[in-house]
């Protein structure tokens, strides 16, 4: 049987910097990397959804000055921005222990970043955190 192989060419990004990467803390920060950022179209604010039955975290991109909007402010020196959405939480009801890390985190066709909390699981990163081994 003749194989017809497809070569895959390597580029030089690493792989978590290639995708979506998104988190939120007990604190309600959402949390994610430039590539999601830019897949977004980068914009200055997001508008919070919530979707109880499905238990979905909606993030739509919108523009500062539109009303109700949470600004995208600057996380850490890699492009990454954070979302301080603590309201979300109280006013949802939503009880967060760990930092959760949303894997299957996409965006729908219309253009709204959408975080499963059914399919989130507790981020590696915070679980081997220094501050969290020194409790131990």
């Amino acid at each position: 049987m003749k194989r017809n192989w497809k070569e895959i060419k390597r580029d030089g990004v690493r792989a978590q910097w290639a995708g979506l990467y998104v988190t939120m803390n007990s604190k309600g920060t959402i949390v994610m990397n430039r590539v999601a950022h830019e897949r977004l179209d980068a914009p200055a604010a997001f508008k919070l959804l919530y979707d109880p039955g499905n238990n979905v975290i909606g993030l739509k991109p919108t523009g500062l000055k539109i009303r109700d909007a949470y600004p995208a402010n600057k996380s850490g020196r890699h492009g990454g921005k954070k979302i301080s959405a603590y309201r979300l939480l109280t006013e949802c009801g939503l009880k967060i222990d760990q930092t959760l890390e949303f894997t299957d985190a996409e965006i729908d066709i219309d253009g709204v970043l959408i975080l499963n909390l059914r399919t989130a699981k507790i981020s590696n990163r915070a679980l081997n955190h220094p501050r969290r081994r020194s409790r131990k």
